[in-house]
């Protein structure tokens, strides 16, 4: 399977699609992102490929988050 790259014009519209992104997730698998990935680190979770975009993506809500905050700080 071939991965897309996709293009947001804000970083607020990223954080906001990888936000349903994650929600999926934890409606799937019945666990929050946070406790999911307090588990994958440890080696609780397998390896496939699903729990690693779980993962992935919530690494990059957390930058994404942190540069949205950033940018609201500086705006304020």
């Amino acid at each position: 399977m071939r991965k897309q790259r996709v293009y947001y014009s804000s970083p607020l519209d990223a954080l906001i699609a990888v936000s349903k992104r994650l929600g999926l997730y934890e409606s799937q698998q019945g666990m929050d992102s946070e406790t999911f990935v307090d588990l994958y680190r440890k080696g609780q979770m397998p390896d496939d490929i699903a729990f690693v975009e779980w993962a992935n993506d919530y690494q990059h809500y957390l930058a994404l988050h942190q540069q949205v905050e950033r940018v609201m700080r500086a705006a304020a």
